[in-house]
């Protein structure tokens, strides 16, 4: 099985693929890391903010290594922003059914009421380099992620009160 975890920033997506690797000890592969990776070592001329180019450059090379995980009968934890939403197109059915595909879009009533705390929680995972995220950037990033999911058919969370109890209606 391999999990995919996308959504918009700060939703928490290396959280929950830390979760699951706690739970089931499957492997699991942080994009970013490999993007990092990738920049840091002069691999590519691309930076941080190049989202759109990155999803493109990187993409194919963890496409193919989710086909080796599932051709192998290894279980793998993928998780990050630069999936692309018509991730499907790039699978034949039988991979497709070896994919639990999930993306995480926080609702506006629980970013309006809950602010504060996702960003008093975006370094519960990792170090973010970052200082400031916008409430109106996280409204805008979430709406548009919800929108290209609905758009695409991708499953997604909607999380509109409790963060915790509502991810574990996905994974258990």
């Amino acid at each position: 099985m391999v999990f995919i975890i996308t959504g918009a920033s700060h939703t928490g997506k290396t959280y929950l693929a830390q979760q699951l690797l706690e739970r089931y000890k499957y492997h699991y592969l942080s994009i970013d890391h490999l993007k990092m990776g990738l920049i840091r070592s002069g691999h590519t001329s691309l930076t941080v903010d190049d989202d759109d180019k990155l999803t493109e450059y990187l993409w194919p090379i963890v496409r193919e290594m989710i086909k080796t995980a599932i051709e192998n009968k290894q279980n793998l934890i993928v998780e990050g922003c630069y999936i692309p939403f018509d991730y499907k197109n790039d699978f034949s059915e039988e991979y497709l059914v070896q994919i639990k595909y999930v993306c995480l879009v926080f609702s506006e009533e629980y970013m309006n009421k809950h602010y504060d705390a996702i960003i008093a929680h975006r370094n519960a995972i990792e170090n973010r380099l970052e200082s400031s995220y916008s409430k109106e950037l996280m409204l805008n990033e979430n709406r548009k992620t919800l929108e290209v999911c609905k758009k695409h058919g991708c499953e997604y969370v909607l999380i509109k009160e409790n963060y915790l109890s509502e991810l574990k209606e996905v994974f258990g």
